[in-house]
């Protein structure tokens, strides 16, 4: 398989070329099959490794040709996060009850920072992104429409 990178053609090696659809066989599977939590936790941790990454790279790019696979980036992310979205659900769901590490020190760490302990504000913030997230999908209708 031959790439263009900068004005240049790139043979890849064959390996190379099954990467992308590994990936998203992969990305399925998460889906579907449930995960332990030690496997959620390095998925977390690089979902957010990686968008640093994309986060940093994006700041510092001078001009926008510089980072032309930014749209497949986004897409191929945001198929990464709603895939552990969907794992991490069903970890809670299904093993909620035998304590509050079911799903993962990532996640059980991120609770304790948010709400603190607290039942009250954990409520507060949920109605708080659950309002944002439905006024940026009842833009997003208005523009498409």
């Amino acid at each position: 398989m031959t790439v263009q990178v900068g004005g240049r053609a790139i043979q890849l090696p064959p390996w190379q070329a099954l990467a992308a659809p590994v990936f998203i066989v992969m990305m399925l599977a998460m889906m579907i099959l449930p995960l332990p939590a030690l496997l959620l936790d390095l998925f977390f941790t690089f979902n957010i490794a990686v968008a640093v990454v994309v986060l940093l790279v994006s700041a510092y790019t001078v001009k926008p040709l510089e980072f032309a696979v930014f749209p497949s980036v986004l897409l191929v992310t945001t198929l990464l996060r709603l895939s552990l979205n969907v794992a991490s659900t069903r970890a809670v769901l299904l093993h909620g009850h035998t304590g509050t590490d079911a799903a993962g020190q990532v996640i059980e760490s991120f609770a304790h920072f948010l709400i603190g302990g607290n039942f009250a504000v954990g409520i507060i913030v949920f109605v708080i992104l659950t309002v944002i997230n439905l006024i940026v999908v009842a833009k997003g209708a208005g523009r498409i429409a």
